[in-house]
């Protein structure tokens, strides 16, 4: 990672909620200690959350994700303050500023919206804080919405210009074959050809196998276009980041063409 200046972490919800939707705070803090401490060694780093929905989902009181796109709307307006509000929280405590930008695809695809953000992301890495984006959820509709914090990941790294980009979840990277169906499969720690992989992952639709790549490996592809190599690893011990930055093999690394 040293020679990978700018950075964009994406952390899923999986990895910063528990399973009733409640926040893990240690794993936030340590996310938050961790990226400051990058930060600190001299690069510029961009984190992309999910959670608002689940987050603000366990506020309201519902016990579940909601269905509609109305319930979703309100969940994430409440949870996106819980979320920011505990990441501040945790940055600060770190002698980090952070900075909140929400994003539809309406705003990073139109050509003048663009350009804003992408010179909004100059300035606030000029002061050296740290950007905490998330999708709009909140008045998202299904014209407008990524639908995916993976592609909103990869997104933000091509408008930000990012050297890196690393996905954390809860999958530990990409396998010859769905672990849970094939115990024996084995981790794939480079990638460089992604048809290949895409034609190799087809059929399964866990989360621990391919099918919860499908999302990811598009990101990769969008990363791909403005060569921007990708890590996938399990988000379980944030201190994966420390082990990223001191060369060590962890997950799967996608340097797909040029992008590397």
């Amino acid at each position: 990672m040293k020679a990978w200046k700018r950075i964009v972490v994406k952390v899923g919800t999986s990895t910063i909620c528990r399973s009733d939707g409640t926040l893990n705070l240690r794993k936030i803090e340590r996310f938050a200690r961790i990226l400051t401490d990058l930060k600190n060694e001299g690069h510029d780093v961009i984190l992309v959350t999910s959670g608002a929905i689940m987050v603000g989902a366990h506020k309201i009181g519902w016990g579940r994700r909601p269905a509609t796109m109305a319930g979703k709307q309100a969940a994430a307006a409440i949870g996106q303050c819980e979320l920011m509000s505990i990441y501040d929280r945790y940055f600060m405590e770190y002698g980090s500023t952070t900075a909140q930008l929400l994003l539809t695809k309406d705003v990073t695809e139109n050509e003048e919206a663009r350009r804003n953000v992408i010179a909004t992301f100059q300035e606030l890495l000029k002061t050296h804080a740290i950007p905490i984006i998330n999708e709009n959820d909140s008045i998202a509709t299904e014209e407008i919405v990524y639908g995916d914090n993976d592609t909103l990941s990869a997104v933000v790294a091509c408008l930000c210009n990012a050297d890196l980009l690393i996905i954390l979840s809860d999958i530990e990277g990409l396998y010859e074959a769905d672990p849970s169906v094939h115990p024996e499969a084995r981790l794939i720690p480079v990638v460089h050809d992604l048809d290949a992989v895409i034609n190799a992952a087809g059929g399964s639709h866990t989360e621990n196998g391919t099918g919860g790549m499908v999302t990811k490996l598009h990101a990769v592809s969008i990363a791909a276009k403005q060569h921007i190599p990708v890590i996938i690893a399990s988000g379980e011990d944030p201190h994966i980041l420390y082990d990223i930055s001191d060369g060590h093999q962890r997950g799967t690394l996608f340097e797909i063409g040029d992008a590397q």
